[in-house]
């Protein structure tokens, strides 16, 4: 399973929207995004607009042309465009992806030699 970790900026002046909007999010992108491998989903919002994500998928190039063959992500990437600044493209293909430098059950499965914690 691949871990994919990236970075956006909310406009300041578009906080509050951001987060409303995804009070809830649409149930067909939700179901969209677990059909198309977007698995453990999560955003964070820094009070400055940072904005972080996390997922877990098979294959980042999949899950992004999955979701890009769906109607439902077309208008949702649509209306997010606007909250971002320096966005070049959409959300889902214009984040900056971050880079892991450090899994606590990798380095404990390397020491002990079993993917057990303890």
């Amino acid at each position: 399973m691949q871990k994919v970790c990236f970075q956006l900026q909310v406009k300041p002046d578009r906080l509050d929207e951001y987060v409303m909007r995804h009070q809830p999010v649409w149930p067909e992108m939700l179901v969209a995004l677990a059909n198309t491998g977007w698995h453990n989903y999560s955003l964070f919002l820094r009070e400055d607009g940072l904005l972080i994500g996390y997922f877990e998928t098979e294959s980042l190039e999949k899950a992004r042309s999955g979701m890009a063959a769906t109607d439902v992500n077309a208008l949702w990437q649509a209306e997010m465009s606007e909250f971002f600044v320096d966005l070049e493209g959409t959300p889902d293909q214009g984040f900056a992806q971050l880079t892991e430098v450090f899994n606590l059950e990798t380095q404990l499965t390397a020491l002990t030699g079993t993917d057990k914690k303890g």
